[in-house]
C-alpha cells in the first residue's frame, strides 16, 4: 500500500497465511470463541443503547420526578459554544474548516491509492470524521441563523418596551443590554422548558461524535504504538500524507470537543462497539468470499493466538473511550472554575 510507504518500491502487504476462502479457515475453534467475542460484545452494546438512549420517550424527560434522562439532548447544543463569550460562528468556522481540510485529505487518498483504502478501519473513521464535521457545518449554520434571528429580535423588543415605557435608548444602550442578558443567562440550568429537544439529525449528529471519540483514540493508538514500531523494524519509510491522516483527525476532534458544547454519557460507548464490530463483521464477510490478506495482522483468523487478539482489542475499546471521557469532565473542570459565568455546558 504505497500510502504507507514513501516509495512504491518499498511498499507493504500483510503476508497472505491461509486461504481465506476455504472451509477449513473458518470452521474451527479459533473463530468460533473469535465469534463469541463478538457476539457477546454486540449484545452488551445493544443493551446498553436500547437501556438507556430512550427512544421510546420523545421527550427524554423522567415522568415522576420530572428530571432529564442522560440521554437527552437539546437543539442548541449542538452548535452553540460552551462558553457565551464566543459567538456560534466562531464554531462554525472551525467546522467548515475541519470539513473541507478533511474532505481534500480523503479524496487525495483515494486518487493516490483507489478505493481500495476504504479496506482499513482507518479510512472508516476518517471518513466517519468527515461526516461528522460536515453535518456539524450545517448544523451550526442553521445555528447562527437562529442565533442572529434571536439577537435581533431580543433589540427590537427592548425598543419597544422602552418607547412604551417613555422613555429612549439609543442603539448602544440596547445592545449593552442585551448583552448583559445573554451574560446573565437565559434560563436558569433546571428550568428546560423554553429548550427545544434535538431533532434526529441532532441526535445523529451526537451518536456520531462520540463513536469518533473512541474511534479516534482507538486508531490512533494502534497505528503509533502497534503498526509504526512494526514497519520501523522492518525499515519502511512512513509518507506526510499517512502521518497527517493519524494526527490531524484527533487534533480537528478535540479542537471541537473543545469549543462545543455536547454532553459525553457513558452509557453511548455501545455505539463505538457496533462501529467495530460492522468493521469485523464486513471483512469477515469479504474474506470468506475472496481470498485477500488482512488490512491488519491482529484479524488475522490463522492465528493461534487469534482469540486473544481478538479480545485485547475489544477490551481496548474502553480505556479510548474513557481517555475521552476524561478528556471532556477536564474541559467542564477547567472551563467552569476559570470561566463560571460564561460556561454554558450540561454535565
Amino acid at each position: 500500500m504505497s500510502v504507507l510507504t514513501g516509495s512504491s518500491g518499498s511498499s507493504w502487504h500483510p503476508v497472505m497465511t491461509g486461504d481465506t476462502t476455504a472451509p477449513g479457515y473458518w470452521l474451527n475453534w479459533r473463530v468460533m470463541i473469535c465469534a463469541i467475542w463478538l457476539l457477546i460484545s454486540m449484545i452488551l452494546a445493544l443493551f446498553l443503547v436500547l437501556k438507556f438512549e430512550g427512544f421510546r420517550n420523545s421527550r427524554r424527560f423522567n415522568r415522576e420526578t420530572q428530571e432529564e434522562t442522560t440521554s437527552v439532548l437539546y437543539e442548541d447544543e449542538t452548535w452553540k459554544p460552551c462558553l457565551k463569550t464566543i459567538h456560534p460562528a466562531w464554531l462554525l468556522a472551525f467546522r467548515v474548516v475541519a470539513f473541507f481540510v478533511l474532505l481534500v485529505l480523503l479524496i487525495i487518498t483515494a486518487f493516490s491509492d483507489g478505493g481500495a483504502i476504504f479496506y482499513y478501519y482507518t479510512q472508516w473513521t476518517f471518513t466517519l470524521i468527515t461526516i461528522y464535521f460536515g453535518l456539524g457545518s450545517l448544523l451550526s449554520i442553521n445555528g447562527c441563523y437562529r442565533y442572529h434571528k434571536k439577537a435581533s429580535g431580543d433589540k427590537v423588543n427592548s425598543v419597544e418596551i422602552d418607547a412604551e415605557q417613555g422613555t429612549y435608548m439609543t442603539p448602544a444602550l440596547v445592545l449593552c443590554n442585551s448583552t448583559n442578558r445573554d451574560k446573565g443567562g437565559l434560563e436558569p440550568r433546571s428550568k428546560h422548558h423554553d429548550r427545544q429537544i434535538a431533532g434526529f439529525w441532532g441526535y445523529v449528529f451526537q451518536i456520531i461524535f462520540q463513536m469518533n471519540a473512541g474511534a479516534v483514540i482507538l486508531t490512533d493508538c494502534v497505528f503509533w504504538f502497534i503498526i509504526v514500531p512494526f514497519l520501523t523494524i522492518k525499515d519502511y519509510n512512513l509518507n506526510f500524507l499517512i502521518i497527517n491522516m493519524h494526527t490531524i483527525n484527533a487534533v480537528f476532534l478535540l479542537g471541537d470537543a473543545a469549543l462545543n458544547c455536547l454532553r459525553f454519557p457513558w452509557f453511548r460507548i455501545g455505539y463505538f462497539f457496533l462501529w467495530t464490530i460492522v468493521y469485523v463483521i464486513f471483512q469477515w464477510i469479504v474474506h470468506a468470499c475472496v481470498k485477500l490478506w488482512w488490512p491488519y495482522p491482529f484479524l488475522d483468523l490463522s492465528s493461534p493466538y487469534s482469540p486473544l487478539w481478538y479480545f485485547s482489542v475489544a477490551m481496548m475499546h474502553i480505556p479510548c473511550y474513557g481517555i475521552f471521557a476524561l478528556i471532556i469532565k477536564l474541559k467542564h473542570h477547567w472551563y467552569s472554575t476559570r470561566y463560571p459565568h460564561s460556561y454554558q455546558c450540561e454535565r
